[in-house]
């Protein structure tokens, strides 16, 4: 990542752009205090600012988050769903809570670094290593806690991931300027009276089309494990310490999120996996403006500017979804999906599900590689698929997680008979969130592309930004935009 620039960022604070919140953060020399770049408060002097990547860098010099504007609310950068260097992909890892699970040494190793290397390597580029970059997210989390549950300070402080209260207590000081307890008497009254469970705002920058997005993934749900009922979409999720259950409504600016868990410290693993279900740290401004100057794209993104791409809150999940749904319709994968899941998948506590159609959790790759084969209700071909996927995914010669290489997820998928560059490509743009894919062979997108006179070799002309501009396609034959077209998004010419 390149230097900031001092002159190009004091601009972005100057005008207050929202669009930039998220890339880097604003530390204020005089006060002590950084920000967000749209902060309301008064412009400071450029003399007296300085520019950093992430909010840890900033806090590693001694700076705390301001009050007013909450730099630790705002969007992620969309930087890190873009880079395949070992940066962004621990990035990617630790927001995810691998370095609360595995710590520093354990990150290292699932990248192939040595942990000295990891930590030289970031500190070089951003300004702060894992750890404290880890610590920034645990504070995050902490406060969301502290101001939306009744929880006390010790359980909040182990949920967010602290070693000890003292740690949290410290911490939550230093990052925010204030003890735990006066964040939690200046929090609001939209604090959740019922046990387990936490209403959240998962802010995004504009334009964004969640009305669309919430319909595309409605149409893809599969019953027991997801829901649409036209408003709100629901999802289980299967998180490292217990399962979860997220009910989410799209606004204009963000997404309401109520979120209930199995355990508390899975809260910041959850959200950045319904950040990235959803897509919510992308750049919808530089997508549009990208798209929107090539001939027979223009008028789509003029029609829905802010289009997401989503990816998903579980890879393998995703891979296991793609091998059902090869060579069926969309209505054939959900029966057949659904009827697996409630077959093999764990039922769920009745607290997590109360006054939802959730039920199951997605079966797990030790179920799938062992269950009988009346369970699977496909041909024979199908199911050995998701056997030898499964068993794949067991034994690590297939790892689909947030920060594994693109070409090597892609890579190794297509080594496994019965998976051919369909399906390993819509795992990666769907599953891995690979902003850049494009399925040529998908029958939707020939149909769309003829539509528009347009051919796949155009395709090539609208990198870095091909899976946006695939949904795109999607949506432009149906009337229900992407809820209609990309139900046919399991017709392929090729598996």
């Amino acid at each position: 990542m390149p230097p900031l620039d001092h002159d190009h960022c004091y601009s972005i604070v100057k005008n207050g752009d929202r669009r930039f919140d998220g890339w880097f953060v604003t530390a204020v020399r005089t006060t002590g205090i950084y920000c967000r770049p749209s902060c309301p408060a008064m412009t400071p002097k450029q003399t007296n600012v300085e520019f950093h990547h992430t909010a840890a860098a900033a806090q590693q010099r001694g700076f705390r988050a301001c009050k007013r504007c909450r730099p630790d609310a705002s969007p992620g950068s969309p930087e890190w769903n873009l880079r395949q260097d070992v940066v962004g992909r621990a990035m990617r890892m630790i927001a995810d809570g691998t370095v609360e699970r595995d710590g520093v040494r354990g990150l290292a190793r699932q990248l192939g670094y040595s942990e000295r290397h990891l930590n030289r390597v970031m500190t070089d580029e951003l300004g702060a290593g894992p750890l404290a970059i880890a610590r920034a997210h645990r504070a995050h989390t902490a406060r969301l806690l502290i101001e939306t549950t009744s929880m006390s300070f010790t359980d909040i402080a182990f949920a967010a991931g602290f070693g000890s209260v003292r740690q949290f207590n410290d911490t939550v000081r230093e990052v925010f300027g204030s003890s735990p307890t006066d964040l939690r008497k200046r929090r609001g009254a939209a604090v959740s009276s019922v046990p387990g469970e936490v209403t959240l705002r998962l802010p995004t920058r504009p334009p964004f089309a969640g009305t669309e997005l919430m319909a595309f993934l409605g149409a893809h749900a599969i019953p027991g494990l997801e829901s649409w009922d036209g408003e709100v979409f629901g999802q289980v999720l299967s998180l490292p310490n217990g399962h979860g259950v997220a009910l989410l409504r799209a606004h204009d600016d963000h997404v309401e999120a109520t979120v209930r868990l199995a355990s508390w410290s899975d809260l910041a693993t959850a959200v950045q996996r319904l950040r990235r279900l959803l897509d919510l740290d992308a750049d919808p401004t530089a997508v549009d403006q990208s798209l929107g100057q090539h001939d027979g794209l223009r008028s789509l993104v003029a029609r829905m500017p802010g289009r997401r791409a989503s990816a998903s809150v579980d890879p393998v999940q995703t891979a296991i979804r793609a091998v059902i749904g090869q060579q069926v319709s969309l209505a054939g994968a959900r029966t057949v999906t659904g009827r697996l899941v409630a077959a093999l998948g764990e039922p769920l506590d009745p607290v997590l599900i109360d006054g939802t159609d959730l039920n199951h959790a997605f079966p797990t790759v030790e179920r799938l590689a062992e269950a009988p084969d009346e369970l699977f209700a496909m041909p024979k071909a199908r199911r050995d698929t998701v056997r030898r996927l499964a068993s794949a995914v067991l034994a690590d010669d297939v790892v689909l997680d947030v920060g594994v290489e693109y070409g090597a997820a892609r890579a190794s998928l297509l080594a496994l008979k019965g998976i051919g560059p369909w399906t390993a490509d819509y795992v990666l743009m769907r599953g891995l969130g690979h902003p850049d894919v494009f399925l040529g062979t998908d029958l939707v997108a020939v149909n769309a592309l003829e539509a528009a006179d347009l051919s796949v070799v155009d395709a090539d002309r609208w990198a870095p930004w091909r899976s946006y501009a695939l949904h795109h396609l999607w949506a432009s034959l149906g009337t229900l935009d992407a809820a209609a077209a990309a139900a046919a998004t399991t017709r392929k010419v090729n598996s």
